[in-house]
């Protein structure tokens, strides 16, 4: 086997799969079902294409590689379309319910009947860029004003897309886990509501919301695949994505779910370090990781609930690998299909590649001739500049 990447050496943990319910309690079957009947009507719904990309598996010699490519979700660039927009509706319909007194659908709130209402609730959250990307389209969609808050290395080709959907958005000096900070005190002072696809102490609904979003890509795969994956790669981030897809492969492959291995960012290894520790740990950022999308450095507490119980292993990565990664999908080998992905759509197939050229890490994976490995492609391009520098070969790292 040819080296596809630069020569890296990812840091790894095993750690033992316990066994648990929280994949069924900490996100029920209810909840995916509840998401997956409002998002799927909504205008514009479709699948998103599972990819195999076979000559990849067969040059890294193994059996299967599955791309679930998000980029085309919604039109938004990525998988987060399905969790801040549809947490938004959630918040809107418990807001208008308490308001008046009495439950309201939450169709009726998507369809505008309770506009009023609704243009009388702001919601805000801090992002990266995709997750406030979602929320802003979903404010527009369903009346409401919104607030975002934004660190200093988000683009502003990012910060533009989510003004162009009519959020005011706010950028600070400070890195995610400072944006977040800010978003949680002004909406306390202001009686708005915080949309975050990551949970702290007392705060739980809205991103167990955004995970059982996420259920409607992980259906879409389950319903594609009649025989599960051997591996599932998941990028970090704070473990939301992580852990709705976790949750939702358990309940519909049982005692066959896939050996789930997390990947992050050697520069944002929360749930890396939350593993080594035993508890969720969080991380001071020093240096802000190309995967703008996993440069997150406190792990939701929801997510861990589910991450701690079923993950087997985690990875980190350096962000050498990422920019010839993109580029691998861009350019592939002949057979295989072109697909545009973002920074952080890019980190478990770049943890794959790297892990199959490493043979006492695959060993440790349990990766051989054999395996079906699922990828999530969890973005598309989400910033073209940045996109066309990578393909240019002006980002290396």
């Amino acid at each position: 086997m040819r080296t596809m990447l630069p020569t890296a050496s990812l840091a790894h943990i095993s750690v033992q799969r316990v066994s648990g319910n929280a994949a069924h309690q900490v996100l029920s079957k209810d909840d995916f079902d509840a998401a997956e009947k409002e998002i799927t009507a909504w205008e514009g719904y479709e699948p998103t294409p599972l990819f195999s990309l076979s000559k990849l598996a067969q040059q890294i010699g193994v059996y299967k590689v599955l791309y679930k490519h998000e980029g085309p979700r919604f039109g938004l660039g990525s998988f987060k379309a399905l969790g801040g927009a549809y947490a938004a509706l959630r918040v809107l319909q418990r807001q208008v319910s308490q308001r008046r007194g009495q439950g309201v659908s939450i169709a009726d709130v998507r369809n505008g009947i309770y506009s009023d209402d609704c243009a009388n609730i702001t919601l805000v959250s801090a992002t990266d860029g995709n997750h406030g990307r979602s929320l802003a389209w979903g404010c527009r969609r369903f009346g409401s004003p919104c607030r975002i808050y934004i660190h200093a290395e988000v683009s502003e080709a990012r910060a533009k897309i989510m003004r162009d959907y009519g959020a005011e958005v706010i950028r600070i000096a400070g890195n995610y886990d400072a944006s977040v900070a800010l978003a949680k005190y002004e909406a306390q002072q202001n009686d708005w509501f915080v949309v975050s696809d990551t949970s702290w102490e007392g705060y739980i609904d809205p991103p167990r919301d955004v995970m059982a979003g996420y259920g409607v890509m992980t259906r879409e795969i389950c319903n594609a695949l009649p025989v599960a994956p051997s591996h599932v790669f998941l990028q970090g981030g704070v473990g939301g994505m992580a852990a709705g897809v976790i949750a939702g492969l358990v309940q519909h492959y049982g005692a066959d779910s896939p050996r789930v291995v997390i990947v992050e960012p050697e520069l944002a290894a929360c749930l890396f370090e939350s593993a080594q520790q035993g508890t969720a740990t969080t991380v001071e950022i020093k240096k802000e990781t190309i995967m703008a999308g996993l440069s997150c450095g406190e792990p939701s507490a929801l997510a861990w609930e589910i991450l701690k119980q079923e993950a087997s292993d985690y990875l980190t990565i350096p962000d050498s690998l990422v920019a010839p990664t993109v580029r691998l999908l861009a350019r592939p080998l002949i057979g295989d299909p072109e697909i545009q992905a973002g920074e952080s759509a890019v980190a478990g197939l770049s943890a794959l590649i790297a892990a199959r050229e490493d043979s006492a890490l695959s060993l440790s994976l349990g990766l051989d001739a054999a395996s079906r490995v699922l990828l999530i492609g969890s973005e598309g391009v989400t910033d073209s500049e940045i996109y066309q520098q990578i393909l240019d070969e002006r980002i290396a790292l």
